[in-house]
């Protein structure tokens, strides 16, 4: 989800600059800081960032710059008179001192500068352009973005692959694990003095006990969440909720692997899971 994109236009004797930038986020979340001449054309920007975003905190920026000689500005003596009665009393009220630097604090404020070119209405082509400006900058994100996502794929592709490995071990621990497990609560049962076993109830708990440990249903449903997470990444952009909720269900999987593997070397397998699953949970949060 995150991504940079800038984007500029030149009309008249303006440059029309728009930078947009985004940060992982559940929902949509987005700013818009522009210009006071542009307000009637925000809503309609802020659809057009909305549509090509989907989701993530997102900022979108618009600098306007006049250059050359032809668009005259002049400073606003009215608006630089109200803050400077407003600064005098705030300053009395708060018993502090007023400004050593008049010029430096009044040239600083909104709306200090006022071109004489009139703004009641924005002229067509300036709206284009304005429009072709987020454009640009939208398209330049969703590049970056787009280079991050490949990134991404390989990266889970990776980590996908490196658990199938470890689980495609499994199976090799099975047979001599269910061996120890009998062997052990044979030399547990032997330690006991005079006591009397009845066997077959014995093996019938056995094999209970046994059954409680078994982990074929686990086997199957983490290959199939590992399968379906490939599957997943590979369909259109906006999966990234998708594929965290699969995470989570591999995640589970593991961790009941884990409490019944009862074996040195199936923890050990089961360690080297969770590290490949927390990267993936880690990095999933940059998917769309």
């Amino acid at each position: 989800m995150t991504g940079f994109g800038k984007a500029s236009v030149n009309i008249g004797n303006k440059k029309i600059t728009a930078e947009i930038k985004s940060l992982n986020s559940k929902q949509l979340d987005l700013s818009v800081r522009i210009p006071t001449a542009y307000r009637e054309i925000e809503l309609e920007l802020r659809n057009m960032v909305a549509q090509a975003m989907l989701r993530g905190k997102v900022e979108l920026i618009i600098n306007c710059e006049d250059h050359g000689d032809s668009v005259p500005a002049s400073i606003n003596m009215q608006a630089l008179h109200n803050y400077q009665q407003q600064i005098k009393v705030m300053a009395s009220e708060l018993g502090i001192a007023e400004p050593e630097d008049w010029y430096a604090t009044l040239l600083r404020l909104p709306d200090a500068l006022k071109s004489e070119q009139s703004n009641d209405e924005l002229a067509q082509d300036e709206v284009n352009a304005l429009k072709q400006a987020v454009k640009d900058a939208i398209d330049a994100l969703i590049a970056f973005r787009t280079q991050e996502g490949n990134r991404l794929a390989a990266f889970f592709t990776e980590k996908i692959k490196a658990i199938t490995t470890l689980l495609d071990e499994v199976p090799k621990y099975e047979l001599s694990r269910v061996e120890k497990i009998k062997q052990r609560i044979h030399d547990s049962l032997a330690k006991l003095e005079n006591i009397e076993i009845d066997s077959n109830r014995f093996e019938q708990e056995l094999i209970f006990y046994i059954e409680k440990l078994d982990i074929t249903e686990e086997k199957i449903r983490l290959g199939n969440h590992l399968n379906y997470f490939m599957t997943t990444m590979d369909n259109e952009c906006g999966q990234g909720k998708k594929l965290g909720f699969i995470s989570q269900e591999m995640g589970r999987e593991i961790n009941t692997l884990g409490s019944k593997a009862n074996q040195a070397e199936l923890q050990n397998i089961v360690v080297q899971m969770k590290d490949h699953l927390e990267q993936i949970k880690e990095q999933v949060l940059n998917v769309l």
